[in-house]
């Protein structure tokens, strides 16, 4: 699946979640998520510009491939690939054993909604402070998901330039 979205950073959340609920955009998931990213032994995904993320997120536990950035969008895209997984914990030791390395761990609360089909989550990120992300909806349909996107970010307030680092890239450069 392809991944298209702006993310900006925000200095209050409370207006843009306001602003969403005015939409009736309903009543929001809150989740705390948290994000162990590994590196690959055969390949270094800082310079391949891949990712390889385990996140666990209410009682559940997902396995994400991020392929590279594609240059051909202005905004940040990307395919996308997601598997459900039984154990988390697992998992880790498998990665392990096959000698993916531990790189970072992000830690997130984040609350999805879905506004106009786009998914809108507002995220306090530990150590890097308050973001939104606005996702387009299943973007291969989408005649034009960064036009889309920019709409929305528009509609909601959102200003600036667009993000185009993950938190991963975000957190690794705040510790450098």
């Amino acid at each position: 699946m392809l991944e298209v979205e702006i993310k900006a950073r925000v200095p209050d959340l409370v207006a843009i979640r306001e602003r969403i609920l005015l939409s009736h955009a309903g009543t929001p998931a809150r989740v705390h998520e948290r994000d162990i990213y590994y590196n690959a032994p055969h390949r270094d995904f800082g310079i391949t510009d891949e990712a390889l993320r385990l996140r666990y997120a209410g009682g559940t536990c997902t396995l994400t491939y991020k392929g590279k950035k594609m240059k051909e969008y202005l905004l940040k895209a990307r395919e996308e690939l997601n598997c459900g997984v039984e154990s988390g914990e697992m998992m880790e030791l498998i990665l392990s054993r096959l000698g993916f390395l531990r790189v970072a761990e992000v830690e997130k609360w984040r609350e999805y909604y879905s506004y106009r089909g786009a998914t809108v989550s507002l995220d306090e990120v530990k150590g890097l402070g308050s973001f939104i992300e606005i996702e387009a909806p299943g973007s291969h349909e989408q005649k034009n998901p960064e036009e889309f996107v920019r709409e929305i970010a528009k509609e909601l307030g959102v200003e600036g330039e667009p993000i185009l680092s993950s938190y991963l890239e975000l957190l690794l450069d705040a510790k450098k």
